[in-house]
């Protein structure tokens, strides 16, 4: 038994280093494309595009050969209220994640990205009027300054590349505080969640999409030329982040929301390690600093939530608290009244032991005895426990 439970275990902790293995590295990858078609093809709105229809396209057949749950009917006033804001902040969130990533390097978009707990610590105020303790405050400080020494320090700085970032990062928290609800309220799995608001964003997105972009696509040597390679470059990227985002929603579902954040900051740490590796761009020792102490500041916020989770959940035993106990009137349990007396056989009386051993007889091996034998024949008469 306890083989079995040791290899289940070891099967679980194998599995989830498979599945962040893969997450990181198609997460990096991702990122690397994404910055490689940019800089060939400047349409940030196409790429999101190409992404949605990925999200679209794929989900659908995949999630049905696979065997995950179908959702319920959703009322259309909590399509309204939730789910359509929820998809129109999906789309925003990734036009503006591509147009940081097109106008600034990887890393520092991913630096700025590190904002997200203070994000998250805002509109939580804002929305649900939810107080957080001191120390999760100051752990908002690190991320901050890393963040500010990056974006002073950054040689290949554009403010719109800047509000950008920053922009998705809200999207990205606002979206990861309603879609738990929404989770919660509607018991949907959370892959046909992603497969619903990928749809309904790609929908409210073509139209947009059409009028802004489309035209300029079309004539653009890339496309007019036929160039397999940036044609390649885009279905890849496409492939790439639907894979992320399944990967990453399993990841979730694996772990602790404690371990999964962890794991997200790590990957941050690599995405920009690698894209620096690959891409290229140049950064200063203070910049790489800023970006240090921003990733530490987010592992600093995640071990506070953890401390005021963990907190929270503690009984005050520290507290005398007394409770006081009364015998039940008259004669009715003689056990019961023996046991708050000194009689070595637990009864008020020798007549109440008779009556009660007449009316209710005990084995003489039974833990519930009057002189609590146990099945060894031994007896213990010092303390007494009740079980009621």
């Amino acid at each position: 038994m306890h083989n079995k439970i040791q290899n289940a275990s070891t099967r679980h902790i194998l599995t989830v280093l498979l599945f962040c293995i893969a997450w990181y590295v198609i997460s990096s990858s991702n990122n690397v494309i994404g910055k490689m078609v940019l800089n060939e093809f400047p349409f940030p709105m196409t790429v999101t595009m190409v992404q949605l229809c990925s999200i679209a396209l794929y989900s659908g057949p995949f999630f049905n050969l696979w065997r995950i749950r179908k959702y319920q009917n959703i009322s259309r006033g909590y399509y309204w209220r939730l789910i359509i804001p929820l998809a129109l902040g999906k789309f925003l969130a990734s036009v503006t994640s591509h147009i940081s990533l097109w106008k600034v390097p990887v890393s520092y978009a991913h630096t700025v990205k590190a904002t997200m707990p203070l994000f998250t610590v805002i509109l939580t105020r804002l929305l649900f009027r939810e107080k957080q303790p001191t120390l999760v405050y100051l752990s908002l400080v690190p991320i901050i300054t890393g963040v500010a020494i990056a974006t002073l320090t950054e040689i290949s700085f554009d403010m719109v590349g800047l509000i950008s970032a920053l922009i998705s990062t809200m999207g990205f928290s606002l979206q990861n505080i309603f879609s738990k609800k929404v989770l919660k309220d509607t018991g949907m799995h959370h892959l046909r969640l992603l497969h619903l608001l990928g749809k309904l964003a790609l929908f409210m997105f073509l139209p947009i999409w059409v009028f802004v972009d489309s035209f300029k696509v079309i004539q653009h040597p890339a496309i007019t030329g036929f160039d397999y390679r940036v044609i390649a470059l885009l279905f890849t990227d496409g492939v790439l982040n639907w894979l992320q985002n399944v990967i990453a929603f399993n990841v979730l579902h694996l772990v602790t929301p404690l371990t999964y954040a962890v794991a997200s900051a790590s990957k941050r740490i690599f995405v920009i390690a690698v894209s620096l590796f690959i891409l290229g761009n140049p950064v200063t020792w203070l910049n790489c600093a800023g970006m240090t102490m921003a990733i530490f500041g987010v592992l600093c916020y995640n071990r506070a939530k953890q401390v005021t989770r963990a907190s929270e959940t503690i009984l005050p035993l520290t507290q005398n608290h007394r409770i006081k106990y009364e015998p039940l009137k008259g004669n009715l349990d003689p056990y019961y009244q023996g046991a708050m007396t000194s009689s070595p056989n637990g009864f008020a009386s020798k007549r109440a032991e008779k009556q009660y051993t007449n009316l209710n007889p005990v084995p003489t091996n039974s833990l519930l005895s009057n002189g609590n034998v146990f099945p060894n024949g031994s007896t213990m008469t010092t303390t007494r426990l009740l079980f009621v």
